[in-house]
C-alpha cells in the first residue's frame, strides 16, 4: 500500500511534466521548440543534482538549508583556485572535499546534539557564505574551464543529439541513486533511519555515522552543481545558489519524497525539478513579472507543504 502510494506520486509528478508542457505549447509560442526544451531540461538538470543530496537527507529525516551556501562557496572557490592558476582536476577535488567536511559537520552535530538540522544546517551555510565573502573581500574573480562550459552549454552537442553532456551525466547519476537506495547497504539503513530511528539502532545502524555522511554527498552534490552553474553563467558570484533554497525542497516534494522521511527516492525528484522548470517559463511567457514567478512558486511550496506536510510518519502506518 505505501509502495503504491509512493509510485503515485512519482508517476504523477510525470504527469505534471507532460500536462504543464502541453499548456505550454498550446498558450506559448515557442515553448516547445528545440531551444526552449533543451533549456528546461539543463536548467532541470542543474536543479535535479543541487535537490539530489535533499532528497538523501529528507529520506533521512532531515532537511539542508545550506544547498544555496555551498553552492556559492564552490561556485566562488573553483573559480578563484583555476583563476589563479590551479589545474581545474585539483581544484575541482579540493572544492568537494571541503564541501564534504561542511556537509559532515552539518549532519553529526545534528545527530550528536539532537538539534534540527533546519537550524544547523542554515547557521553553518550562513558562517560559509560569510567566510567566502571574506576570502573573496566581496570581490569574486575566476572563470570556468573551456569544457565546463561546454559541458552544459545550451549550444552544446553530443554527435547528432542537439543536448549538452549535462543531460546523460544526470541520467546517468539518477541510474547511480536508483542502485545506491535499492541495492546497496547504505540505502536500506538510509530508510531505515528515515523509518524508524529505534528500530535501526536496534539493527545496529549508526545514526551519528549516516547523518554525517549522507550530510557530506548532499555538499558535495551540491558543490558540484556550483561549478557546473559556473559553466552555465560564465562569472562566479556567492549569491548564484539562493533560488535553490526551496527550489530543491520544492523539487523533492514534488516527485513524492515524505517530509517526515522513511519514503522517497531520486526519479520523483528528477520529475519535480522538470515541473518547476516547466512552470517557471510558462509563467515568464506568459507575461509575469520576475516578483510576480517568485511569488506564484510560494504559494506553491505553501500548498505543497499544506498537502504533504501533515502525513503520518510510516513507523505510524505499519
Amino acid at each position: 500500500m505505501k509502495t503504491s502510494l509512493l509510485s503515485n506520486r512519482a508517476l504523477v509528478a510525470f504527469i505534471g511534466v507532460a500536462v504543464i508542457f502541453a499548456i505550454g505549447s498550446f498558450a506559448i509560442p515557442g515553448f516547445g521548440s528545440l531551444f526552449s526544451i533543451r533549456a528546461m531540461l539543463v536548467l532541470g538538470s542543474l536543479l535535479a543534482i543541487a535537490a539530489l543530496g535533499q532528497t538523501l537527507v529528507m529520506i533521512l529525516g532531515g532537511i539542508d538549508l545550506s544547498i544555496p551556501f555551498v553552492i556559492g562557496f564552490a561556485n566562488v572557490v573553483f573559480a578563484s583556485l583555476y583563476g589563479d592558476g590551479m589545474p581545474a582536476i585539483v581544484a575541482f577535488v579540493i572544492v568537494l572535499a571541503i564541501a564534504a567536511v561542511i556537509g559532515a559537520v552539518s549532519g553529526a552535530l545534528s545527530a550528536v546534539l539532537s538539534i534540527h538540522p533546519l537550524i544547523v544546517t542554515l547557521g553553518v551555510g550562513t558562517v560559509v557564505q560569510a567566510a567566502v565573502q571574506i576570502w573573496t573581500r566581496g570581490l569574486p574573480t575566476g572563470s570556468a574551464p573551456g569544457f565546463i562550459n561546454d559541458f552544459v552549454s545550451l549550444g552544446g552537442s553530443i554527435g547528432p543529439f542537439p543536448f549538452p553532456w549535462l543531460i546523460p551525466f544526470t541520467v546517468f547519476i539518477t541510474l547511480g541513486c536508483v542502485f545506491v537506495l535499492r541495492r546497496t547497504v547504505y540505502g536500506r539503513r538510509l530508510y531505515a533511519l528515515g523509518s524508524n530511528l529505534k528500530a535501526a539502532e536496534f539493527a545496529l545502524v549508526r545514526p551519528v555515522a549516516m547523518w554525517a555522511t549522507t550530510y557530506a554527498i548532499s555538499a558535495m552534490f551540491a558543490a558540484l552543481a556550483g561549478i557546473l552553474l559556473l559553466g552555465f553563467t560564465g562569472s562566479s558570484s556567492a549569491t548564484v545558489g539562493t533560488p535553490y533554497l526551496f527550489q530543491t525542497i520544492s523539487a523533492v516534494v514534488i516527485g513524492g519524497t515524505a517530509l517526515v522521511g522513511g519514503r522517497g527516492g531520486f526519479i520523483g525528484t528528477i520529475a519535480g525539478a522538470l515541473v518547476l522548470m516547466e512552470l517557471r517559463t510558462l509563467l515568464i511567457g506568459s507575461g509575469l513579472s520576475e516578483a510576480m514567478v517568485q511569488a506564484a512558486l510560494g504559494v506553491l511550496i505553501l500548498a505543497l507543504v499544506a498537502a504533504y506536510g501533515r502525513e503520518q510518519h510510516i513507523r505510524n502506518l505499519i
